[in-house]
């Protein structure tokens, strides 16, 4: 399975739709995308289906930097959660 990027913008915000499978070596292109987004960004995680404690620990501290995590699969929402406290 593999990992895919699609960005959607207008005047108000940026959305990020990930698709497939994210892993640690899909974090930087991510990343990228970010930063080059000038509005707000929203992940929309609707079509992720598996991640590595990677891209969960940058899933968090995306959101800790005031990015929206659309449709955040349960699993990967209670996996931040505990990779928070541990950090913490």
């Amino acid at each position: 399975m593999t990992f895919r990027i699609e960005k959607y913008a207008d005047e108000h915000s940026t959305t990020i739709r990930l698709i497939g499978r994210m892993q640690a070596q899909d974090v930087m292109e991510l990343e990228q995308q970010i930063a080059a987004s000038e509005s707000t960004i929203v992940l929309d995680l609707d079509e992720v289906k598996l991640v590595d404690v990677e891209a969960v620990r940058f899933l968090g501290s995306c959101e800790v930097a005031g990015v929206t995590l659309l449709n955040c699969a349960p699993y990967i929402r209670d996996w931040i959660g505990k990779e928070r406290r541990l950090k913490d």
